[in-house]
């Protein structure tokens, strides 16, 4: 079994930040972007469908690797949302009437906040995985010190 180390704080918040601006940004531009609502909504639940899909796809591949059971079909829909988010990304900015500058922009808003989704939820992951065995640990420590006092304590 590979020891875990917990993320530090110093990247726990790089990547908490990373999410904030990346998410901020996109939903920033969509509100100053001239197009009619609800082409802003099409790409407002896009960025929701997104950070959700990857979310749980990254669950999903670190419960497979941890040997926590899962199923086939939730991992392929995990998979399946991720991609339909991107492409439906992809496809609604190549027939939008912006500019290229702000195409690029969406995308590249989009992708950080991708990105950073995935790393915040495995620094949380990988957070209370340390925390449990940090705490199992101390739990186990503590057994051993009390059966130690009461075997002192019996043969005083």
């Amino acid at each position: 079994m590979q020891t875990q180390n917990k993320p530090t704080k110093a990247f726990r918040i790089a990547s908490l930040a990373a999410l904030i601006v990346g998410v901020s940004a996109y939903f920033i531009g969509l509100y100053n972007a001239p197009m009619a609502l609800n082409e802003k909504g099409y790409y407002f639940t896009i960025m929701l469908f997104g950070l959700f899909s990857v979310v749980s796809l990254q669950k999903t591949v670190r419960d497979n690797m941890e040997g926590v059971p899962t199923t086939k079909a939730y991992f392929l829909a995990s998979a399946v949302a991720t991609g339909s988010a991107i492409v439906l990304l992809v496809i609604g900015l190549l027939n939008a009437e912006l500019l290229l500058s702000e195409k690029g922009f969406f995308g590249m808003a989009f992708t950080l906040s991708l990105f950073a989704a995935i790393t915040v939820q495995k620094n949380v992951r990988d957070s209370q995985t340390t925390d449990k065995s940090c705490q199992t640990k101390s739990d186990t420590r503590g057994s051993d010190t009390e059966l130690e006092d009461t075997t002192k304590i019996e043969a005083a």
